[in-house]
């Protein structure tokens, strides 16, 4: 049925619903019930139900088995990546993330957090004939891996706590958090993390943190260093360090970080009360 007004000349309730319950679960990272849903948006339960759960059988959404609250999940990312080439992150680091695989003679990826993990959504293999890398879309270890140590620590607290909830959830465990705090105290203080490979002997993980516009961390570069027993690398562990400092700092800037505009932002996680 046709509507007067020269935007909105079709009506689609149903798609109007499922945008609608998209953008307010975005304002909503711990998710929400249909009922707390039809409350916002001034709908009854039965118009939103059904919506949601199609939603979830798309992917788009995630409901938590255990509280029953609905999410909004990486897949509305992962179709706006393959959608725009306008993805500002991706894009930005790309270029970086080549030039540092071909100097650094190592290869390198790029990691977010999604919900309790952190996912890689690039990379760049170093050129030679031997070297480590991840893959794109392999889901890490966001409490243990390097890359999650550098996101964490350069969260703001309410941020850096809803992931952790969300890792809780997920695997059923309780995170230490007073040890976990010790940990990111150390690697804001450096402004990168630095450590053996929890997963792979030979290969030690440094991570700095990749900063956007707005001044919260938006990702985490990250080299798997391979060390060769002959010493044939083209540079040592310190260099490439060097090396991703640079690389992270110029897709920072690439995104409009400002550090001026983002001193004074507040990070970290609060150990939990008892």
């Amino acid at each position: 049925m046709a509507r007067n007004g020269p935007k909105r000349t079709y009506a689609a309730p149903a798609i109007e619903k499922a945008f609608q319950i998209i953008e307010l679960l975005a304002d909503h990272p711990d998710g929400l019930l249909v009922s707390e849903m039809a409350t916002h948006l001034g709908r009854s339960v039965g118009e939103l139900f059904r919506i949601a759960v199609v939603l979830e059988q798309l992917g788009y959404l995630a409901k938590s088995a255990r509280t029953d609250r609905y999410r909004v999940a990486y897949k509305l990312l992962e179709t706006a990546y393959r959608a725009t080439p306008a993805q500002d992150l991706i894009r930005a680091a790309l270029p970086e993330m080549q030039g540092l695989a071909h100097d650094a003679g190592q290869s390198c990826h790029l990691v977010v957090s999604n919900a309790g993990s952190g996912l890689i959504v690039a990379r760049e293999q170093q050129p030679g004939p031997r070297g480590f890398s991840l893959r794109v879309g392999a889901r890490i270890d966001i409490i243990k891996s390097c890359s999650g140590q550098v996101i964490l620590a350069f969260s703001p607290p309410q941020r850096a706590e809803q992931i952790i909830a969300a890792v809780e959830e997920e695997q059923g465990t309780a995170v230490d958090r007073e040890e976990l705090e010790q940990r990111l105290v150390v690697t804001r203080a450096h402004g990168y993390d630095s450590r053996p490979s929890p997963i792979t002997y030979g290969v030690t993980d440094i991570s700095f943190p990749v900063f956007g516009f707005d001044g919260q961390v938006a990702a985490a570069l990250t080299i798997p260093f391979l060390e060769l027993i002959d010493g044939s690398q083209k540079v040592d562990l310190g260099a490439a360090r060097e090396m991703l400092c640079r690389a992270a700092a110029q897709i920072s800037d690439a995104l409009g970080y400002r550090p001026e505009r983002a001193s004074g932002r507040d990070t970290g996680i609060m150990p939990s009360q008892k």
